[in-house]
């Protein structure tokens, strides 16, 4: 049973689902629901628990900021599974933030730091593993020609040197850029909602940015994870709709 959450603004774009099978891999049934896994260095899927000596943040017991995935990769898995197995630890609780609303908050407040963020591309790089070298120069804050919101990517862990913007703009570059990640950590912008093993989330990695609080290592902890991309969900979705049509 898929679960929206209660915050209208995402609840199109960021679905809970419970009821799972408490078991390694069965976060592939839920990608197999509407689509397919988008394969990436990572492999099929990723492990979420603490390990000895991590390679990445998300590895270990620490919280993580708001963020969206892969802003390295070109293009970004456009959507995420995370599902729980194992969720004994103190702490730990997930959140998710409207980064089309944190874009928005921004463009009231200051308009040509928003100018900016979307005019300037940033620089996005991972290089954390042997034969591997990913890197992307996008605009943090993405528009369509006609002005519409499309794409936010926001990961401070994944940012490279910005060496795209002008002298005389950089300092409001800046600016923008702290402003929306000051934003982005107001806890009145976030869902706050804590797994419990066999349910999973689901987040359109273009728009919503997922977080983690910090947990104790006291208990266990284990997530799985995989990307799939819209373009299935919304071809299920739609073929769904035409069926409905035509039994009506």
């Amino acid at each position: 049973m898929l679960l929206l959450l209660q915050r209208s603004d995402i609840a199109a774009e960021f679905g809970k689902l419970v009821g799972g099978p408490v078991e390694s891999g069965a976060l592939f049934k839920v990608a197999n629901l509407f689509g397919y896994i988008r394969e990436t260095n990572y492999g099929r899927h990723f492990e979420v628990r603490t390990e000895v000596n991590p390679s990445n943040l998300a590895y270990t017991g620490l919280g993580l900021q708001a963020h969206t995935d892969n802003p390295y990769r070109d293009p970004v898995p456009t959507l995420q599974i995370l599902y729980c197995l194992e969720n004994s630890a103190e702490g730990g609780e997930n959140m998710v933030v409207d980064g089309f609303r944190a874009a928005e908050r921004l463009r009231e407040e200051f308009p040509r730091g928003f100018d900016l963020l979307t005019r300037h591309c940033a620089n996005f790089e991972y290089s954390g593993s042997a034969g591997v070298c990913l890197r992307s120069r996008r605009p943090m804050i993405e528009l369509a020609p006609d002005g519409e919101l499309v794409g936010i990517r926001f990961n401070n862990r994944s940012t490279a040197a910005i060496t795209d913007v002008p002298y005389e703009d950089m300092a409001d570059y800046y600016a923008a850029y702290r402003r929306l990640g000051e934003i982005i950590d107001d806890s009145s912008m976030e869902v706050t909602f804590k797994l419990a093993p066999g349910e999973s989330f689901i987040v359109d990695n273009t728009r919503v940015l997922h977080a983690r609080k910090g947990y104790s290592g006291a208990g266990s902890r284990w997530l799985q994870g995989c990307y799939a991309d819209k373009d299935g969900l919304l071809s299920t979705l739609s073929a769904i709709e035409l069926q409905d049509r035509k039994a009506a």
